[in-house]
């Protein structure tokens, strides 16, 4: 493993949670590999994020959600170091953002936290989801919840919220660690899945609209 970026990654205990794998010989699985071989033929994001012809929107989804869920993680995990109670004692996007949490347990009312403390929540709630075989089945021709996708879009737009975090509060870290083609990248595919299946409302979007419009033309 000779690229730093991921020694430092695979290096951090702390916030790199077990991924959630899918079992070689499912179906999940195979949808898992296309994805990913449509990414690593270099082509175009924008098309690489379309639903096959063959496929079903819901199973390339939820294949998706994983994915992503994996890799930002992986992209928190660097930098998580600089994100202390006292570095980001708001969970925030600049002035102007400020993420509160709210979940069905503890925290009923949206709850201001800081950065770290948000984030935990944060993984911990979509852990729990995308392992639940009720929301995210795993065998075929198990159906999804008829409120899978509303789901979906709450987890990816709190998930577009670690973006908007690390863009805008640890970017240099990022840029130090030399892995800045490597966050953009995993943004630019995030957001090009989520504006072909409109799964996050663009006011949601707003803190980044500046650099998508840059990056992602």
């Amino acid at each position: 493993m000779s690229n730093p970026f991921l020694k430092q990654v695979f290096n951090k205990d702390k916030t790199f949670r077990p991924k959630r794998k899918f079992e070689p010989g499912t179906q999940r699985f195979e949808l898992h590999k296309k994805a990913q071989a449509s990414l690593n033929a270099g082509l175009d994001l924008k098309l690489a994020v379309q639903l096959p012809s063959d496929e079903e929107l819901n199973d390339w989804v939820a294949v998706h959600v994983v994915d992503f869920f994996n890799r930002i993680n992986l992209i928190y995990g660097t930098i998580s170091d600089n994100c202390t109670e006292q570095s980001c004692p708001i969970m925030s996007g600049g002035p102007k953002y400020e993420y509160r949490w709210q979940d069905e347990q503890k925290y009923r009312k949206p709850t201001a936290l800081s950065a770290p403390k948000y984030m935990n929540l944060l993984m911990d709630w979509i852990e729990v989801q995308i392992n639940n075989e009720d929301i995210f089945p795993t065998n075929v021709g198990t159906p999804f919840p008829k409120n899978f996708l509303q789901v979906v879009k709450k987890i990816l737009s709190r998930l577009f919220r670690v973006f908007v975090h690390v863009y805008i509060h640890h970017f240099d870290r990022i840029t130090q660690m030399g892995s800045e083609a490597h966050v953009n990248t995993c943004y630019k595919h995030f957001y090009y899945f989520v504006k072909e299946f409109n799964l996050i409302d663009t006011k949601e979007l707003e803190p980044l609209k500046e650099m998508t419009s840059r990056m992602c033309h």
